[in-house]
């Protein structure tokens, strides 16, 4: 038996190996981060390509192989969390994943990542690497009183903005 490389202190046949082996799919958003991670660590590169927003080109297996292959993991931090409401379709996970290259180097890859749900599935959508670049808002910001983006006529604050 072996802990799950998430973080959770679970095994690992009853943490992410449901999600890698396609029996269960990740309910937050943070699941399917910890999911990918644990996947970078047991080589499943298939479940990281699969849990891509569909349509995404620029994935490439074969050097995701590479860096997993390659790479010592040590273990996941999530630094924080963004999502609400249980029906919603938007996610955002903050998290440092700790690792070791190939040339033995310590290595922590800091990322804000973006997650949105379709079908009942969630999907990773994008990341911005943490001091690196300018983080931009993935979405244009809606202020308390506009009509609220998801079409329901309610003003932001009164709908999807309210909690």
């Amino acid at each position: 038996m072996s802990k799950c490389p998430c973080g959770s202190e679970l095994e690992y046949k009853e943490c992410c190996e449901v999600y890698h082996l396609g029996s269960k799919t990740p309910e937050t958003a943070e699941k399917l981060m910890r999911a990918r991670y644990s996947a970078f660590a047991k080589n499943q590169i298939k479940f990281i390509s699969e849990s891509h927003k569909p349509g995404t080109t620029d994935f490439n297996e074969k050097e995701a192989t590479d860096w997993a292959t390659s790479s010592t993991w040590k273990k996941l931090e999530i630094v924080k969390t963004e999502q609400g409401q249980e029906n919603q379709t938007n996610g955002v996970v903050e998290f440092k994943a700790h690792y070791v290259d190939r040339d033995k180097k310590d290595i922590v890859h800091h990322e804000i990542a973006t997650f949105s749900k379709a079908e009942d599935k969630w999907f990773y959508d994008e990341g911005q690497i943490v001091g690196h670049q300018p983080l931009t808002r993935a979405t244009e910001k809606v202020g308390r009183n506009e009509p609220c983006p998801c079409g329901s006529g309610k003003k932001f604050k009164k709908c999807c903005g309210a909690n």
